[in-house]
């Protein structure tokens, strides 16, 4: 019952989705300040390199970028090579790579529905098939490996905006870590989802021009999400305190999804 050996992640290794801010980034920093090994991947090489060596630097552990696109199967099959290359396991697989799309109702395009259902819904399945051999080689009953789906309250309720597919695909998201879960348990690999609220990120920041007051006042908590929300949930879920916890999908909202008479519109 000790502390540090429930919530313990040290000596793990893991790979990030769409690692390179937002979101991703949070619980990379959250792994990397508790002695775990990351891995994050993200389409634009430049950025994800230096955040990887910022990273690394800020918190003292090893922060490892692979470029890649996620939206199409040579892209994640490519990927996913690159780590069977570099690694013999992986204890930990976080699949928050995605994408959003807003236009009226009337114009809304077939590339922007594909888009995000390509890399929001596809991207995790396929992902989570290439990587689940590696995720069985040290995955026991009494220490299972982890795979966490970052879906979205837009999932649960009906967003305010017009993002028609994003709000379909995290729904997706929350069945199909369902399904996942019930697929990979008796492998020691267990299958979880986190459905974020209002957090800073470029996605949301572009909605409301990265001014988050108003959101913060409509929030039950008064705020938005903060990095150490997130990571903090990311490791209670990939620690032992988290061991008995499959198929879920957890809000990480504030209230949002569950207190009525609130929501971001």
């Amino acid at each position: 019952m000790d502390l540090n050996n429930l919530f313990s992640i040290k000596g793990k290794i893991a790979v990030i989705s769409g690692g390179s801010r937002g979101i991703g980034e949070m619980i990379a920093a959250g792994f990397l300040a508790n002695g775990v090994k990351v891995y994050i991947t993200a389409r634009k090489e430049r950025e994800l390199h230096l955040k990887a060596a910022e990273l690394s630097n800020t918190y003292g552990g090893e922060c490892i970028s692979i470029a890649s696109d996620l939206s199409t199967n040579d892209g994640i099959n490519a990927f996913a090579n690159q780590i069977k290359e570099k690694e013999e396991h992986i204890d930990f697989l976080i699949n928050n790579a995605g994408a959003a799309w807003a236009e009226p109702f009337g114009a809304f395009s077939e590339g922007g529905w594909d888009k995000v259902m390509n890399l929001n819904v596809k991207s995790i399945f396929f992902l989570t098939q290439e990587l689940a051999p590696l995720l069985k080689v040290k995955g026991t009953s009494d220490d299972p490996s982890r795979v966490i789906n970052i879906g979205s309250i837009d999932g649960i309720n009906v967003a305010a905006f017009e993002t028609y597919s994003y709000g379909a695909s995290k729904a997706a998201v929350h069945h199909l870590t369902r399904q996942l879960a019930k697929r990979l348990i008796n492998e020691n690999i267990l299958v979880n989802a986190i459905a974020p609220g209002p957090f800073p990120s470029n996605m949301l920041g572009a909605a409301v021009a990265h001014d988050y007051t108003e959101i913060a006042k409509r929030n039950p908590r008064k705020r938005v999400g903060t990095p150490e929300d997130m990571a903090g949930l990311a490791i209670f879920l990939c620690s032992r305190a988290g061991a008995y916890t499959v198929g879920e999908t957890i809000t990480c909202d504030g209230g949002i999804a569950r207190l009525s008479g609130h929501d971001l519109g």
